[in-house]
This record gives C-alpha cells, structure tokens and sequence, in this order.
C-alpha cells in the first residue's frame, strides 16, 4: 500500500470513532449544537473516503491515457470535500433555526460535553499525524482532510467551552445552543469555500506560488549566467508533481551537445529546489526575430528589457 494513502485510511477510522461519540452526546442530551458537531463527522467520514479514493488514484503511474499522471485526481477530493463541508453547514443552520423557534431543556449536559471531548482529542492526534504527512508527500488530500479535522477540533472545543455555561445558567439561556450552531457553522462554511477555492486554482492550473517561481528564476540564472535570455515561463501543480517548462535563447552556433548540457544543468538546478518537478526546455536562437514570441507563448520571463517577450532593441 503506497504510504500516503495509509492516512487516508486513518482519517476513516477516526471519523467513525468521533461519529459513534458525537451521535452518542447529541442523543443523550439533545442539543442541536452537539448535533452540529455529530453532522461534521459525518462530512468528515466522507471527506475521508473521497481522499482514500483519490490517493489510491493520484499514485498511479503515468499512463498512454494520462501522460502527466493522475496527480489531479486530489484536487476533485478536496474540491468535493469543501463542498460536502458547506452542505454540511447548511444542514447546522436549518436544525439551529428549528431550535431558536421551540427552546429545548438540554438532558445528561455533562456526559454529553465529555464524550465530544473525547471526540476532539481522536481528531486532534489524527489532524496532527496527517498535516506532517501532508508536508512529507506534499498533498493536498491530506492537507484538506487534516485541516478539516482540525477546524472540527477547534469548532468542537469551543462549542463545549460555551455550553458548559449551560451547567450553571438558568433556563432562559437555553437559546445560546442554536446559537453556538450558527457561529460553528459559519466558520465551516469558511474552511469550505477555502478548499473549493484552492482546488478550482489546481484544476485550473494556476501557476506555482511566487517563492517557487522565485527560485525557478534563481535556479536558471544561477547555471545559464545572470543574464540568461528566456520566456513562455508556464508552471503548474498537479498533485505533488510540479511542471515547469519554458523557451530558452541561445546563441545560433551553440552545438546540439553544448545546448543539451545546459539545458540539464538548468533542470537540475531547479529539481534540486523543488523536488518532483518535471522541467521542459526549449532552445531557440537569440539571432532569430521568430524567437522572441513571449507574448504568443505567455507565461513568465527573465524580466529584462530583452527578456524574450518582445523582439530586441536595436544593437
């Protein structure tokens, strides 16, 4: 079993654990903010399958079908985890809703808040092994699904930090249970709308972060000279497998040989600052008119005046 999805496995079984917990506080006491909480497991048990799913289908090698992998497959998982999280959401503010209208007593409160926050600390531990694993196989599944438990964690915290005062309080203050749902629920809906954004951007492919473009453009100069003449810079994510390609301009008599060894150079450099990227070069002749097609091509240059964006000055 490929390592990354092992994780997948354990979010699975913390979620059926915190589900039996949480549906078990929310039965014995009745509050429609434990149930809140109990419906985010829910959600969390899917969110685990959906990434089971796609880690088992992002670690398949490149294919005729696939040629650049199947690494996009994570975005889909935490695309439709953001999702299930403000469906979710939702389902907390209608029961909220239905609360504010017919008070309730709420029964058994103290074994209740016990067994949520116990629930808490499964996700916790479970949260925390995932983000480190999220950093080691640099995935977004399991980045998702570890800061979705752990949003679950402090949502979960601070519901029983505020019906604990349910204990002490008369009656009357039985309305602040809808209410805590419908803060819960609004911060779920902000972790949602985040995932679906930062997925969106993956299928979309969206160009690497600024400190990795940075260190392509370091990475270049540092093998090709300072003022190394390149465009059409494109990068994107798919997965964990970066991808980087971009024309670069060489003078006209430079061998097949001289040309091929820096281009290797050139990609070595890069690999060596972000590991797992598949880089593309394409030599073009600095004499060439035709070369400098930047603004056909798109994407990122050297940034001077005669980058490759546009046809050289005079001399």
């Amino acid at each position: 079993m490929p390592s990354p999805v092992r994780y997948a496995y354990y979010s699975i079984a913390a979620s059926l654990l915190t589900l039996g917990l949480k549906f078990g506080a929310w039965a014995l006491t009745g509050s429609v903010g434990l149930l809140s909480d109990a419906t985010e497991s829910l959600v969390n048990l899917a969110a685990g399958m959906l990434a089971l799913w796609a880690l088992t289908v992002a670690v398949q090698p490149a294919d005729d079908g696939h040629a650049y992998g199947h690494g996009k497959a994570e975005y889909f998982s935490s695309g439709a985890e953001g999702v299930l999280i403000i469906v979710a959401a939702g389902g907390i503010v209608w029961a909220a809703v239905g609360r504010f209208l017919n008070p309730q007593p709420l029964e058994s409160l103290g074994l209740g808040l016990l067994m949520a926050l116990a629930a808490s600390g499964v996700n916790w531990f479970t949260a925390r092994g995932m983000l480190r694993a999220a950093r080691r196989y640099d995935s977004i599944t399991l980045e998702a699904d570890a800061r979705h438990l752990m949003t679950d964690v402090w949502t979960s915290v601070g519901l029983v930090g505020g019906l604990a005062v349910l204990l002490v309080a008369p009656p009357s203050w039985a309305v602040l249970d809808p209410v805590i749902a419908v803060v819960m629920a609004v911060n779920i809906v902000g972790t949602g709308l985040g995932l679906v954004r930062r997925s969106l951007g993956g299928l979309m492919d969206k160009a690497l972060p600024e400190p990795e473009m940075r260190a392509i453009h370091e990475a270049i100069r540092a093998v090709a000279g300072q003022d190394a003449l390149y465009h059409g810079l494109r990068t994107r994510k798919s997965g964990a497998r970066r991808f980087v390609d971009f024309h670069l301009l060489m003078p006209g008599s430079t061998s097949v040989a001289r040309a091929h060894a820096l281009c290797d150079a050139v990609e070595l450099a890069i690999i060596s600052r972000l590991p797992g990227t598949l880089v593309t070069i394409h030599v073009e002749p600095v004499e060439e008119p035709t070369s400098f097609d930047g603004h056909a091509v798109g994407g990122a240059c050297a940034g001077s005046g005669n980058c490759g964006s546009c046809p050289p000055g005079p001399g």
